[in-house]
Protein backbone atom coordinates (compact mmCIF):
# COMPACT_ATOMS: atom_id res chain seq x y z
CA UNK A 1 0.00 0.00 0.00
CA UNK A 2 1.32 4.15 -0.85
CA UNK A 3 0.30 6.09 1.89
CA UNK A 4 0.13 9.49 0.25
CA UNK A 5 0.15 12.85 2.70
CA UNK A 6 -0.73 15.90 0.62
CA UNK A 7 0.30 19.03 1.77
CA UNK A 8 -2.40 21.24 0.07
CA UNK A 9 -5.71 21.33 -0.91
CA UNK A 10 -5.25 21.09 -4.04
CA UNK A 11 -2.70 17.76 -3.89
CA UNK A 12 -5.58 16.16 -1.84
CA UNK A 13 -7.78 16.57 -4.52
CA UNK A 14 -5.35 14.88 -7.28
CA UNK A 15 -5.38 11.90 -4.59
CA UNK A 16 -8.80 11.69 -4.51
CA UNK A 17 -9.24 11.68 -8.07
CA UNK A 18 -6.54 8.97 -8.31
CA UNK A 19 -8.40 6.60 -6.08
CA UNK A 20 -6.50 6.75 -3.17
CA UNK A 21 -8.41 5.77 -0.06
CA UNK A 22 -8.40 8.20 2.92
CA UNK A 23 -7.45 7.30 6.19
CA UNK A 24 -6.98 8.70 9.57
CA UNK A 25 -5.23 6.56 12.57
CA UNK A 26 -6.64 3.32 10.78
CA UNK A 27 -7.96 2.62 13.49
CA UNK A 28 -11.91 1.40 12.78
CA UNK A 29 -10.20 -0.24 9.05
CA UNK A 30 -6.78 -2.15 10.11
CA UNK A 31 -8.37 -5.19 11.13
CA UNK A 32 -10.68 -5.32 7.84
CA UNK A 33 -7.47 -4.45 5.55
CA UNK A 34 -5.76 -7.43 7.14
CA UNK A 35 -8.27 -9.66 6.57
CA UNK A 36 -9.46 -8.58 3.00
CA UNK A 37 -6.90 -7.31 1.64
CA UNK A 38 -5.23 -3.74 1.42
CA UNK A 39 -5.81 -0.62 -1.23
CA UNK A 40 -3.32 0.13 -3.23
CA UNK A 41 -3.05 3.75 -2.62
CA UNK A 42 -3.92 5.42 0.61
CA UNK A 43 -3.84 9.02 1.66
CA UNK A 44 -3.79 10.53 5.51
CA UNK A 45 -4.19 14.53 5.85
CA UNK A 46 -1.90 14.33 8.43
CA UNK A 47 -0.03 16.87 6.56
CA UNK A 48 -2.78 19.19 5.62
CA UNK A 49 -2.61 22.22 7.31
CA UNK A 50 -6.40 22.72 6.88
CA UNK A 51 -6.69 19.41 8.23
CA UNK A 52 -4.91 20.25 11.75
CA UNK A 53 -6.57 23.02 12.90
CA UNK A 54 -7.12 23.37 16.21
CA UNK A 55 -8.91 26.73 17.63
CA UNK A 56 -11.79 28.29 19.54
CA UNK A 57 -14.20 27.85 16.15
CA UNK A 58 -12.55 25.16 14.60
CA UNK A 59 -11.47 21.78 14.54
CA UNK A 60 -9.31 19.66 12.10
CA UNK A 61 -10.28 16.51 11.16
CA UNK A 62 -6.52 14.80 10.78
CA UNK A 63 -6.06 16.23 14.44
CA UNK A 64 -5.98 12.49 17.19
CA UNK A 65 -8.25 13.06 19.85
CA UNK A 66 -5.21 13.12 22.47
CA UNK A 67 -4.30 16.97 21.21
CA UNK A 68 -7.85 18.53 21.67
CA UNK A 69 -7.12 20.89 24.37
CA UNK A 70 -8.78 23.92 26.01
CA UNK A 71 -8.52 26.10 23.34
CA UNK A 72 -11.37 24.12 22.00
CA UNK A 73 -14.81 24.70 23.93
CA UNK A 74 -15.35 22.11 26.65
CA UNK A 75 -18.20 19.90 25.58
CA UNK A 76 -16.14 18.96 22.53
CA UNK A 77 -12.57 18.33 24.93
CA UNK A 78 -14.70 16.28 27.47
CA UNK A 79 -15.73 14.30 24.47
CA UNK A 80 -12.49 13.40 23.04
CA UNK A 81 -11.24 12.36 26.62
CA UNK A 82 -14.04 9.53 26.92
CA UNK A 83 -13.19 8.05 23.44
CA UNK A 84 -11.38 4.53 23.88
CA UNK A 85 -8.27 4.57 25.14
CA UNK A 86 -5.34 6.56 25.68
CA UNK A 87 -3.40 4.27 22.54
CA UNK A 88 -6.06 4.58 20.66
CA UNK A 89 -7.10 8.63 21.36
CA UNK A 90 -3.06 8.73 20.42
CA UNK A 91 -4.21 7.33 17.20
CA UNK A 92 -7.94 7.88 16.23
CA UNK A 93 -8.86 11.32 14.76
CA UNK A 94 -11.56 13.43 14.38
CA UNK A 95 -12.59 12.87 10.97
CA UNK A 96 -12.82 9.27 11.70
CA UNK A 97 -14.90 9.47 14.75
CA UNK A 98 -17.72 11.58 12.98
CA UNK A 99 -17.22 9.77 9.50
CA UNK A 100 -16.01 6.27 9.99
CA UNK A 101 -17.36 5.27 13.62
CA UNK A 102 -20.90 4.09 14.21
CA UNK A 103 -20.64 5.50 17.71
CA UNK A 104 -19.65 8.72 16.79
CA UNK A 105 -18.53 9.85 20.28
CA UNK A 106 -17.45 13.45 19.13
CA UNK A 107 -21.06 13.91 17.23
CA UNK A 108 -23.33 15.35 20.33
CA UNK A 109 -20.88 17.84 21.41
CA UNK A 110 -20.62 18.68 17.58
CA UNK A 111 -24.03 19.04 17.47
CA UNK A 112 -24.58 21.25 20.84
CA UNK A 113 -21.70 23.30 18.99
CA UNK A 114 -24.55 23.86 15.41
CA UNK A 115 -21.05 22.68 14.04
CA UNK A 116 -20.74 23.44 10.22
CA UNK A 117 -18.35 20.66 8.31
CA UNK A 118 -15.89 21.46 5.59
CA UNK A 119 -15.37 18.97 2.90
CA UNK A 120 -13.65 18.02 0.03
CA UNK A 121 -14.76 16.31 -2.84
CA UNK A 122 -12.40 16.64 -6.14
CA UNK A 123 -13.23 19.77 -7.63
CA UNK A 124 -14.16 21.58 -4.19
CA UNK A 125 -14.43 21.73 -0.66
CA UNK A 126 -18.01 23.58 0.30
CA UNK A 127 -19.16 23.69 3.81
CA UNK A 128 -21.95 21.59 4.65
CA UNK A 129 -24.00 20.49 7.85
CA UNK A 130 -23.69 17.52 9.83
CA UNK A 131 -26.61 15.85 8.61
CA UNK A 132 -25.30 15.65 5.26
CA UNK A 133 -21.70 14.43 6.67
CA UNK A 134 -23.54 11.84 8.32
CA UNK A 135 -25.68 10.66 5.25
CA UNK A 136 -22.80 10.27 2.69
CA UNK A 137 -19.77 10.02 4.67
CA UNK A 138 -17.66 12.67 2.76
CA UNK A 139 -14.38 13.56 3.33
CA UNK A 140 -14.06 15.63 6.22
CA UNK A 141 -11.86 18.51 6.52
CA UNK A 142 -12.61 20.64 9.20
CA UNK A 143 -15.30 21.41 11.56
CA UNK A 144 -16.44 25.58 12.26
CA UNK A 145 -18.64 26.82 14.98
CA UNK A 146 -19.62 29.92 16.99
CA UNK A 147 -17.77 30.33 19.96
CA UNK A 148 -20.70 28.62 22.68
CA UNK A 149 -21.30 31.15 26.10
CA UNK A 150 -20.51 27.89 28.03
CA UNK A 151 -21.11 23.71 27.21
CA UNK A 152 -20.77 20.88 28.73
CA UNK A 153 -20.25 16.52 27.93
CA UNK A 154 -20.98 13.79 29.89
CA UNK A 155 -20.66 10.16 29.51
CA UNK A 156 -22.75 7.87 31.23
CA UNK A 157 -21.80 4.12 32.17
CA UNK A 158 -23.49 1.66 29.29
CA UNK A 159 -25.15 -1.73 29.39
CA UNK A 160 -23.06 -4.69 28.69
CA UNK A 161 -22.79 -4.80 24.92
CA UNK A 162 -24.22 -1.11 24.40
CA UNK A 163 -22.52 1.81 23.79
CA UNK A 164 -22.56 3.78 26.30
CA UNK A 165 -24.97 7.16 26.89
CA UNK A 166 -23.41 10.56 25.80
CA UNK A 167 -25.16 14.06 26.79
CA UNK A 168 -23.79 16.95 25.93
CA UNK A 169 -25.07 20.64 26.05
CA UNK A 170 -24.16 24.22 24.83
CA UNK A 171 -25.44 27.60 25.53
CA UNK A 172 -25.09 30.49 22.52
CA UNK A 173 -25.84 34.21 22.11
CA UNK A 174 -28.76 34.54 19.83
CA UNK A 175 -29.14 37.84 18.72
CA UNK A 176 -30.66 39.44 22.25
CA UNK A 177 -31.20 36.73 23.82
CA UNK A 178 -29.57 33.00 24.26
CA UNK A 179 -30.19 29.17 23.08
CA UNK A 180 -29.90 26.34 24.78
CA UNK A 181 -28.73 23.14 22.63
CA UNK A 182 -28.98 19.76 23.63
CA UNK A 183 -27.70 16.26 22.02
CA UNK A 184 -28.12 12.77 23.55
CA UNK A 185 -26.73 9.37 22.24
CA UNK A 186 -28.93 6.94 23.43
CA UNK A 187 -27.77 3.17 21.92
CA UNK A 188 -26.58 4.20 18.49
CA UNK A 189 -29.62 7.13 18.02
CA UNK A 190 -28.06 10.85 18.38
CA UNK A 191 -31.19 13.06 19.63
CA UNK A 192 -30.60 16.68 19.64
CA UNK A 193 -32.70 19.65 20.46
CA UNK A 194 -33.12 23.43 21.52
CA UNK A 195 -34.85 26.07 23.32
CA UNK A 196 -34.84 29.79 23.58
CA UNK A 197 -33.53 30.02 26.85
CA UNK A 198 -33.95 32.97 29.65
CA UNK A 199 -31.75 32.45 33.01
CA UNK A 200 -34.30 30.01 33.98
CA UNK A 201 -33.11 26.52 34.04
CA UNK A 202 -36.62 25.19 35.00
CA UNK A 203 -38.30 26.88 32.15
CA UNK A 204 -35.51 25.41 29.72
CA UNK A 205 -36.11 21.81 31.41
CA UNK A 206 -39.90 22.33 30.97
CA UNK A 207 -39.47 22.94 27.21
CA UNK A 208 -37.01 20.33 26.53
CA UNK A 209 -39.84 17.72 28.51
CA UNK A 210 -41.81 18.38 25.20
CA UNK A 211 -39.48 16.92 22.85
CA UNK A 212 -37.96 13.73 21.99
CA UNK A 213 -35.16 14.18 24.51
CA UNK A 214 -37.96 14.43 27.54
CA UNK A 215 -38.69 11.11 26.77
CA UNK A 216 -35.60 9.34 27.23
CA UNK A 217 -35.06 7.12 29.98
CA UNK A 218 -34.90 8.29 33.81
CA UNK A 219 -31.03 7.89 33.73
CA UNK A 220 -30.46 9.36 31.00
CA UNK A 221 -33.00 12.64 31.42
CA UNK A 222 -31.17 13.09 34.87
CA UNK A 223 -27.72 13.93 33.59
CA UNK A 224 -29.99 16.38 31.14
CA UNK A 225 -31.02 18.08 33.85
CA UNK A 226 -28.02 18.44 35.59
CA UNK A 227 -26.24 19.56 32.46
CA UNK A 228 -28.84 22.17 31.67
CA UNK A 229 -29.16 23.54 35.46
CA UNK A 230 -24.95 23.61 35.26
CA UNK A 231 -25.16 25.92 32.39
CA UNK A 232 -28.44 27.91 32.84
CA UNK A 233 -28.65 29.34 36.59
CA UNK A 234 -31.78 29.45 38.37
CA UNK A 235 -33.27 32.91 38.66
CA UNK A 236 -32.98 34.73 41.68
CA UNK A 237 -34.64 34.63 45.05
CA UNK A 238 -37.11 37.64 45.31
Amino acid sequence: MLLRLPTSVSEAQECMAEGAVPIGGATLVWANWQRDGFPEHAMSLRDLPEANAIGRETLGAAVVLNRIDDRVPQALRQAAATVGTGAVRRTATVGGNIVGSTLRDLLPAALVLDARAVVLETESAYETDLAEVLAKSPLLLSLRWRAPIASGFRKLAGEAGDPPPLVAAALHADGGGTRLRVAVRDGYEVLSESTECTADSEQALDDLRHTAIGALHSTAWEVVRQQVTDLVPRPADG
